[in-house]
């Protein structure tokens, strides 16, 4: 009796998550986006392992500055731009507008770059790969409410699992994993410039606008806070786990023959791993992982560009209102997609971008996380307020993220 009880409870416990579940685990998905997938790459290619062990210990990292934006858009019911500016004044509101655009931009750049890589490995023109990407793309959110864009969005992003496959068949060896994980070279300054765009391509600013402002266009409320916070922590180790399975594949296959190679571009990435694990994988299978990032990955940042402008300017912002109900809204979101295709068809020598769009992320990573965390602490009701030890350890962890991710972005670069 007690068993059959059980059951249906169980259940419920699932529908209710699976009601709450969505912005922690689409921003993650997206968060392994064209860039970090190049980066990834070229990590496992130029140092092996060495750069393995800070994938896992940036998912607690990852989880920390994404819980805030939970506790953020539950309790204020607002977004990242509106709270600051409430707060801080129109001015910094503007200036967080403005590190969200620089950031977003060059991450579209990135994803229709990709995108188009993967269509020209087929032969396919780069204007066509991107003009059907930029069409799909307007239908899935013009066409649809908040529900949708998010279903879609997740079975997107479930491409990345191609990664993992990728991984396993390169038959890495567990020893040299180990032995490398543990042997960084923080002297060397192209090492530390990778770690940079490693800690670039996991916290990015409008990964921090997206998830808030999708849990206040959600009406989540107090009573979701445990599976939101669930939802959020499930998505970070699955996209950490889809970076390390990147750097794992490059270092048993590209970086153990030929660790001088350039890996520029998806198609110089995916040419790399033919020799090593066939055309099918090395083409296809990798092809169906970089799509789904990169399209996932466009949807997130041109949302959260669209839904931060919005916050700082005041206008209408929802995906519950008809594109004509929120024209400013849609037509933001429309524009950066438009303007990424176009760019991308037209400059066809973009991969630059890649490794630099991600350490220009760890540039502004001061920028992002104060803000963040004095919203933590000032915005918040009392009793979820950032507070007491624990505030403290997350004041210590971001101050040493942004701190290496700054350090490394400007020497790494030459800059000083």
């Amino acid at each position: 009796m007690s068993e059959t009880l059980a059951r249906p409870a169980q259940r419920g416990r699932l529908t209710r998550f699976l009601a709450v579940a969505g912005p922690g685990i689409v921003v993650m998905l997206a968060d392994t986006d064209v860039g970090s997938v190049i980066t990834a790459g070229q990590s496992g290619v130029a140092w092996g392992y060495r750069l393995l062990l800070l994938q896992f210990i940036l998912m607690p990292i990852l989880y920390v500055v994404q819980e805030l934006t939970v506790r953020l858009g539950i309790y204020s019911g607002k977004g990242h731009g509106e709270l600051i500016r409430d707060h801080f004044g129109k001015g910094w509101a503007w200036l967080s507008a403005v590190g969200l655009s620089v950031a977003t931009i060059g991450a579209i750049l990135t994803e229709f770059s990709g995108v188009a890589g993967v269509g020209e490995m087929y032969g396919i023109p780069r204007i066509a790969t991107v003009a059907v990407s930029a069409f799909f793309l307007l239908v899935v959110v013009l066409t649809g409410s908040y529900r949708r864009v998010e279903r879609v969005a997740i079975v997107i992003g479930l491409f990345e699992f191609a990664f993992f496959f990728i991984a396993y068949l390169a038959h890495p060896s567990v020893s040299d994993m180990a032995a490398g994980a543990i042997r960084p070279d923080l002297g060397n300054a192209q090492y530390v410039y990778l770690v940079a765009a490693n800690i670039g391509a996991v916290i990015m600013p409008w990964m921090v606008f997206y998830q808030q402002s999708a849990i206040a266009d959600k009406r989540l409320t107090p009573a979701d806070l445990p599976l939101a916070r669930w939802d959020t922590a499930i998505g970070a180790v699955i996209t950490q786990l889809v970076m390390a399975a990147i750097l794992v594949a490059a270092a048993a296959t590209i970086g153990k023959h030929n660790p001088n190679a350039s890996l520029n571009s998806v198609g110089d990435m995916a040419n790399a791993l033919i020799p090593f694990l066939g055309v099918t994988v090395g083409k296809a299978v990798f092809g169906a992982g970089v799509i789904g990032a990169g399209m996932v990955a466009s949807i997130v940042a041109s949302l959260a560009l669209a839904w931060g402008l919005g916050e700082v300017s005041g206008y209408r912002r929802s995906l519950e209102d008809h594109p004509l109900q929120a024209k400013w809204f849609y037509g933001v979101y429309a524009g950066c997609v438009l303007i990424g295709a176009v760019l991308v068809a037209l400059v066809p020598n973009l991969v630059f971008l890649n490794i630099t769009v991600e350490v220009m992320n760890a540039l502004l990573l001061p920028m992002v996380l104060g803000f963040l965390i004095a919203l933590a602490i000032f915005a918040l009701p009392a009793k979820v307020r950032l507070q007491g030890f624990y505030r403290w350890v997350v004041i210590a962890t971001a101050t040493l993220t942004a701190g290496l991710g700054v350090y490394g972005g400007i020497t790494g670069s030459g800059l000083f």
